[in-house]
C-alpha cells in the first residue's frame, strides 16, 4: 500500500505566468486565473496550502463582456449611514479603474480567509500592455 505524500513549505518551485486579457471573457478568464493561484493545477494540490504561481495579467481594459453586462451588472459598496447603498455599473467602473472587475472576480473565487488573501497577493493585474516583472520572466500561456 503506497502513502500519500505532502509537500512541505519549501519542496516546490513558484512559476511566472503572463495572461494578455485582450478580448477574453471576464469571468472564464478569472476561473482559470484562481486556478492557478490556488495550485489546483499541480499534483501536489492541498486544499490547506499555498501552493501556486504567480500571475501577471495584461490588457485588463480590454477585457470583454456577454450580453448587457456592461450596464447590467452592479457593483455594490455601503457608506455606513442609512439608506448609505451605492450602486455603480461596470461600465463606470471600469473607465474609473479598469483592474478592478477582474481582481473582484477572481478574489471572489479564492477562498475567503487568511490563505485566499496571500494567494490574492501573487495576482498582478495591469490595464496596459507594460509590466514591470520582465526580471521574473514569465512564461506566456493562453487561456
Amino acid at each position: 500500500m503506497q502513502k500519500t505524500t505532502m509537500l512541505k513549505q519549501g519542496e516546490f518551485e513558484r512559476k511566472w505566468y503572463l495572461v494578455d486579457a485582450d478580448g477574453k471573457t471576464l469571468g472564464r478568464l478569472a476561473t482559470n486565473i484562481a486556478t492557478i493561484l490556488r495550485g489546483k493545477n499541480k499534483p501536489g494540490f492541498a486544499p490547506h496550502m499555498d501552493i501556486g504561481d504567480f500571475v501577471v495579467v495584461v490588457n485588463a481594459s480590454k477585457i470583454s463582456v456577454t450580453g448587457n453586462k456592461m450596464e447590467d451588472k452592479k457593483y455594490w459598496s455601503y457608506t455606513g449611514y442609512s439608506g448609505g447603498m451605492r450602486l455603480t455599473s461596470l461600465k463606470v467602473k471600469m473607465e474609473k479603474d479598469p483592474i478592478f472587475p477582474l481582481k473582484n472576480a477572481v478574489k471572489g473565487m479564492l477562498p475567503h480567509n487568511k490563505l485566499g488573501r496571500r494567494l490574492l497577493k501573487k495576482l498582478k493585474v495591469y490595464a496596459g500592455s507594460e509590466h514591470p516583472h520582465k526580471a521574473q520572466s514569465p512564461e506566456v500561456i493562453a487561456l
